[in-house]
């Protein structure tokens, strides 16, 4: 299970951060610090995506699990 969730972690982890980047660059009020506000939301993108992976790989191995 914990290579599965690596690699959904790595697919989430760019998802989210990419997303939160997003955020501060589009948000008007956000904008203003971006400079120091870009750093800090990539890295709370990448820490929310791991407890996310984890609950996905586990769900997607007890699918692929064989059932006896």
């Amino acid at each position: 299970m914990f290579k599965v969730a690596v690699i959904v972690w790595i697919v989430m982890g760019s998802l989210l951060a990419g997303s939160a980047v997003t955020l501060v660059l589009s948000v008007g009020s956000l904008s203003n610090h971006a400079m120091t506000l870009i750093a800090p939301a990539a890295l709370i993108g990448f820490v929310l995506a791991v407890p996310l992976s984890l609950l996905l790989a586990k769900r997607i191995t007890t699918k692929l699990s064989p059932t006896v």
